[in-house]
């Protein structure tokens, strides 16, 4: 069963020909729906130019929820990337640099497929 969603509740991105439907603020209704062109396309919607360091994040953050089946939360990915690369750039401030609209969480997490975390309004 196909569920009709309200227009005033939805957004669509073109992605190679075909329209896919994200909730108001750009996250995907359907996960399935990802893939790395759905990716660039709502990066360049918000602006943002992806490079290797956003990649990483967002292969990051859709393999821990593919592992844990919940969000990667920020002093993980802070952890993480500090390891990888180095204090400066592993920490909150550079994350949020990055990912200039809602930092890794949030942004990231749109980029990424992965719905909105609990308590997100």
């Amino acid at each position: 069963m196909v569920a009709i969603i309200p227009q005033l509740f939805t957004r669509e991105i073109e992605v190679n020909g075909r329209r896919i439907l994200t909730d108001s603020e750009g996250y995907l209704l359907d996960l399935d729906d990802w893939s790395e062109d759905f990716a660039r396309a709502l990066a360049a919607k918000e602006g943002l130019d992806l490079t290797d360091e956003h990649w990483q994040v967002i292969r990051f953050i859709r393999a821990f929820h593919e592992e844990h089946r919940v969000q990667p939360q920020v002093r993980v990915m802070i952890k993480h990337f500090t390891e990888k690369w180095g204090p400066e750039k592993g920490s909150n401030h550079y994350l949020h640099e990055i990912f200039p609209k809602g930092g890794p969480q949030k942004q990231g997490n749109r980029l990424a497929g992965i719905r909105r975390t609990k308590g997100e309004h």
